[in-house]
């Protein structure tokens, strides 16, 4: 990314300002803050896919293939599904929760190691299936963890409906509705995403190694974790007819196992040694 270093430093600078923003909003109740802080968010979600598309044409590849080209990926799904949960939905505070998380890993992103990845291993990495595989897990995480940060903020108005802390900044959380809602249908569209990637992933793993070894690699034991984690979520919500903390809990756990899954079980990784 050096060609490009200069932009992603402006990237950086912009989205901390955008947090910033969203968090003077939060203590405040200041809406031109957070009108300031949507406009910026927006400004580094341009930048952003600018620096995706250089990468693209740079690389010749889709950039997902190293740990920092990973995590500005992911970072990049979570600021366009934010983005787009605001504009539809008006979500208060969701944003600022949201670009907590997106910042972060943009920042880690710019420290991770940047390894190069070979030219022979470059070239066999590069087709369709292992492309797609490898976006289709990004967009299921991201949809995840927005997920989860919606339940988190139905957690933190529970308690503060509970404890009757009423004032400005509760009226501007979302209705319980909504923040169940919401949820669901992310996890709805993640898990079947997820599913999908990872079929994809064993049949392209099984045709450059040749070897049944990918189903006990830890990346793929913990990656189907995190699948069965949001689909008893979906089976708690629709066959049981579970609903309000309980489902909220468990999501939020699966935010955890979804980090474990990225940051844990990639050291442990045998055959996924690209992310």
């Amino acid at each position: 990314m050096s060609s490009i270093r200069w932009v992603y430093d402006i990237t950086i600078i912009l989205y901390a300002l955008s947090v910033l923003g969203y968090f003077m909003d939060f203590l405040q109740n200041n809406r031109k803050a957070n009108r300031i802080a949507f406009w910026l968010l927006s400004i580094v979600w341009v930048l952003q896919s600018f620096v995706l598309i250089l990468r693209i044409f740079e690389a010749n590849r889709f950039p997902i293939l190293t740990p920092t080209e990973g995590l500005f990926f992911y970072s990049w799904v979570i600021v366009t599904l934010s983005l787009l949960i605001n504009w539809f939905f008006r979500v208060h505070f969701f944003v600022f929760f949201t670009n907590i998380i997106g910042f972060i890993l943009m920042a880690v992103s710019w420290f991770a190691p940047n390894n190069q990845v070979s030219e022979a291993f470059s070239n066999q990495l590069i087709n369709e299936l292992a492309i797609i595989h490898i976006t289709m897990a990004f967009i299921a995480y991201g949809a995840f963890t927005v997920s989860s940060i919606l339940s988190i903020m139905y957690l933190v108005q529970y308690n503060m409906l509970k404890k009757k802390k009423v004032g400005k900044r509760l009226w501007r959380f979302e209705s319980l509705t909504r923040l169940e809602r919401l949820p669901f249908i992310l996890n709805m569209i993640g898990v079947p995403i997820l599913f999908l990637s990872l079929v994809l992933g064993l049949i392209y793993g099984y045709k450059v190694y040749m070897t049944l070894a990918i189903l006990v690699d830890a990346k793929v034991i913990s990656s189907f974790i995190v699948l069965s984690v949001y689909g008893i979520y979906l089976y708690l919500k629709v066959g049981k007819e579970a609903y309000g903390r309980q489902l909220a809990y468990w999501n939020v756990a699966g935010l955890l196992i979804i980090l474990i899954n990225y940051f844990l079980a990639a050291t442990l990784t045998e055959f996924h040694l690209w992310y």
